[in-house]
């Protein structure tokens, strides 16, 4: 490994060997009060009447996610439990992600369809949810997780999952839409290359699509959210780019940069909130200019400022190396013409010149605690 990659890997394993001994004392903390939950979850369904108890439930599920077997018996087992119909299950497949299982699923009847994966699975079944007014559970199985972290949605425990999706409450939120306008001309087209793509989370354009777009699936499969940080570390000595940005009516601003999100939401595994001032549902999209320079001084700078910022503690002095800039639009349109990586939620959409986002107020609804 390059020797000036290793003091940033040693850091991610000390952060990470932190961040899991806090989290199993969360988890174990938080037990008993989930188990309660699923009772009670239970029993509220059960004293419901007749035509609410008559509920159908449809589970979306990715058959690649470990665990997903499980997720089928516990899922069947509660909705018995609390006298439901039988839940309906449609699996993902290479070619359809969820979108179409979606649609099958409102067509069959159901009222709530439950996305039963990772954060593609829930943006596919978002996709054909958006609009209608059904709503969306969610059973977390994938490693970001990132639509159940912002909403506080049990991530480690599928029967508290399915307590939520039949207990808890509705919740319409807003749905960013990103679509590439001008690819760079060494990208492989997608089939639909004018297709508007749903974000939940953040979309974005420079060094965090390159590191998605980079993270090993084995890898990730192995040890989680981590492998996108180890995938990142390749890329901390690329170039900054030249972007020009719009934002809503506004003139045009052009600047040097690592890294433009736009977002709907801010909070990220490990702890991380990259957008502190998101709300879900306010209507507006949350946008973060992220640029360091000075080799790894900058980044480490850089990552103070988010550990800060997650804190509520904002530093707006000027000349610092690292920084990361916020402000809001319900569109903005970013050009960079050498083209870069661009991603939705953790899926790359491939080498952008020109990337337009936008929101949708209040277009999803969502089961939440």
């Amino acid at each position: 490994m390059p020797d000036q990659y290793a003091g940033v890997v040693a850091l991610v394993v000390v952060l990470v060997a932190g961040l899991s001994a806090l989290t199993a004392l969360v988890v174990v903390w938080r037990r008993p009060r989930t188990r309660a939950h699923v009772v009670a979850a239970r029993d509220a369904q059960r004293a419901q009447d007749g035509g609410s108890r008559g509920m159908r439930l449809a589970v979306v599920i990715n058959p690649s996610k470990e665990g997903a077997a499980d997720v089928r018996e516990v899922v069947e087992r509660v909705c018995g439990d609390a006298a439901l119909p039988r839940p309906l299950f449609y699996e993902t497949t290479v070619d359809d992600p969820g979108t179409g299982q979606a649609r099958r699923a409102l067509a069959d009847g159901a009222e709530v369809v439950v996305a039963a994966g990772g954060d593609g699975t829930v943006r596919a079944v978002a996709e054909a949810l958006a609009g209608t007014g059904r709503a969306m559970g969610l059973i977390p199985v994938g490693t970001g997780n990132l639509l159940a972290r912002n909403l506080d949605l049990p991530l480690t425990s599928v029967p508290d999952a399915v307590a939520v999706v039949l207990g808890g409450k509705d919740r319409a939120i807003d749905v960013g839409r990103a679509r590439v306008t001008e690819y760079a001309p060494d990208t492989d087209l997608p089939d639909d290359p004018d297709q508007a793509h749903v974000f939940l989370v953040i979309a974005g354009l420079g060094f965090d699509a390159a590191m998605v777009a980079d993270a090993d699936d084995q890898l990730k499969a192995k040890v989680g959210w981590v492998a996108y940080f180890l995938a990142g570390a390749r890329h901390l000595h690329g170039r900054r780019m030249r972007a020009t940005i719009r934002l809503d009516d506004d003139e045009p601003v052009e600047a040097r940069l690592r890294s433009i999100m736009v977002g709907n939401c801010g909070r990220l595994p490990g702890g991380i909130t990259l957008l502190p001032d998101a709300v879900i549902d306010d209507g507006e999209l949350d946008v973060a200019a992220i640029d360091t320079r000075g080799g790894l001084a900058g980044w480490a700078q850089l990552f103070g400022e988010v550990v800060a910022q997650g804190l509520g503690v904002r530093n707006d002095l000027p000349g610092k190396i690292g920084r990361i800039d916020h402000t809001r639009a319900r569109r903005a349109v970013i050009r960079v013409d050498e083209g870069e990586q661009a991603q939705v939620d953790g899926d790359p959409l491939g080498s952008a010149v020109e990337l337009e986002t936008w929101v949708e107020p209040g277009a999803l609804v969502v089961r939440t605690g």
